[in-house]
């Protein structure tokens, strides 16, 4: 029995045309579970739940009552060329007006994660109120947006113009006709993938190959220049010259012969499975002179939609090299936002040895604790000294070495250099959906799923320092 479209599959065609085929016809057990996803449906439920000040209910009989919110409704009707389709709106809100129920009618609303208003909310909202309208024998104008941040609901009215639903219309018909059609090819954004259900098969496809957008720094608009100049793979790639691919960029308008080599190593890294040095910089001589001494590595969890730092996780070692015990690692909890108790221990932890490097991987780690010393009112020498203190060991490895990988994260660095995370599919995502079900629950377990994560995470930047520090003593 053919399936009905519906503004789920219209929504994840607007966003990569191959996830709304797998969506529609791809093998469920393909798929992975998506924090990022969970996570979103949890925050749009609290926020449709204030929106509507609780009076929130499920289906048609929601809509015969009167309710103020409406989820889990579908409603069925024939579109353009008399293709059967079907909407399930995140959530209908009760406004003035006439429709078969009495004097009020409905019209949908979407949550966003971030500031930006898509092409996915304004057709999602569209295409809602294209079916929603015969069901409830009403004309709906207006759809709205709802987001959050700080804690405070924003609300912005989208009109539902013709032109609007005319554009919809269009796509939806480009949608039959894919989903007839056979699978779509991957696509070259391949920065969409990070938070899709289908990452990990398409990622066996792109890998087997050989696609471009493999490569890090290779993005859709690069990949396709590529191509133009003949190169459609990473082997092709790979066995460009770097004068020849330097030449090529200059007409692009990117005359960079480093930016040559790098991307033509990184394909040679990737096939080869073999790290390439490049050189040493600053960053990895402020590592090597201070090997010998004491350290801290620090690692956050947040949630960056309310800019809430919720854990600060440090590891205490006298020296690199000396064996882990258990109460080297001491997490911070910061159970509610800004608390200055909080604030202050961290401090007093990193003062506590105060010509002690501080070890993290990524900006992030850096910036949140100045912004807490800020707010500390620690003066400005005292700020100067602790900003000298950090190491970022994201940039050494990226300016010491290219390594045969898709990119340079965390997870992927420490992962190929044989770090395990103790716990299975673990992310930043997963840390924060377990941080959600802690405030909703209270249940000290998820505090203990993140704390064995903030961990590991520590644990995983010492690894990649002592493999930076071992891998210079080899070459030199």
């Amino acid at each position: 029995m053919q399936k009905n479209l519906n503004n789920l599959y219209l929504k994840s065609f607007i966003r990569c045309k191959r996830k709304a085929w797998l969506d529609y016809q791809g093998n469920k057990s393909d798929k992975i579970w998506s924090p990022h996803q969970s996570i979103e449906v949890i925050n749009r439920y609290k926020n449709f739940y204030k929106l509507t000040n609780g009076d929130l209910y499920f289906g048609t009989k929601a809509c015969k009552k009167g309710s103020s919110g409406v989820i889990g409704l579908k409603a069925r009707s024939k579109v353009i060329n008399n293709i059967n389709a079907e909407i399930q709106p995140q959530l209908l809100k009760k406004v003035g007006g006439n429709s078969i129920w009495g004097e009020y009618k409905y019209i949908p609303v979407v949550y966003k994660l971030g500031h930006r208003t898509t092409k996915e909310h304004l057709f999602d909202l569209a295409f809602c109120s294209i079916l929603l309208e015969p069901f409830q024998e009403s004309k709906i104008e207006k759809g709205l947006v709802v987001s959050n941040f700080s804690n405070h609901i924003n609300i912005e009215k989208i009109d539902l113009n013709q032109r609007l639903r005319k554009k919809v219309l269009n796509t939806f018909l480009n949608l039959n006709e894919y989903l007839k059609s056979s699978i779509p090819d991957i696509t070259q954004d391949r920065k969409k993938c990070t938070i899709c259900s289908w990452q990990k098969f398409c990622d066996t496809e792109a890998k087997d190959n050989g696609y471009l957008t493999d490569i890090d720094g290779i993005g859709a608009k690069t990949a396709f220049f590529l191509q133009k100049n003949g190169i459609s793979n990473i082997e092709e790639l790979a066995a460009t010259r770097k004068v020849d691919l330097g030449e090529k960029l200059f007409q692009f308008k990117e005359q960079n012969f480093e930016k040559a080599s790098k991307f033509i190593n990184q394909a040679k890294a990737y096939l080869s499975g073999k790290p390439i040095r490049i050189f040493e910089n600053e960053n990895l001589s402020d590592l090597l002179i201070n090997k010998d001494s004491g350290f801290f590595i620090f690692d956050i969890e947040s949630n960056p939609d309310e800019k809430h730092d919720f854990l600060y996780g440090f590891l205490k070692v006298n020296n690199l090299f000396e064996n882990i015990e258990d109460d080297f690692y001491e997490p911070i909890l910061n159970l509610k936002n800004n608390s200055k108790k909080s604030n202050q221990e961290i401090v007093k932890k990193l003062f506590s040895n105060k010509d002690w490097p501080v070890l993290h991987y990524g900006e992030t780690e850096r910036v949140s604790i100045l912004n807490l010393a800020k707010q500390l009112n620690l003066d400005s020498k005292e700020i100067e000294t602790l900003k000298s203190r950090f190491i970022d060991l994201h940039l050494i490895v990226r300016g010491s070495w290219i390594l045969p990988i898709r990119n340079y994260s965390l997870k992927t660095v420490a992962n190929w250099i044989g770090f395990k995370w103790k716990q299975k599919n673990v992310s930043g995502s997963k840390a924060l959906y377990w941080w959600i079900q802690y405030k909703s629950t209270l249940n000290d377990l998820f505090l203990k799923k993140i704390i064995k994560y903030n961990r590991d995470d520590c644990l995983a930047t010492h690894q990649i320092a002592k493999w930076l520090i071992k891998k210079h003593k080899k070459i030199n």
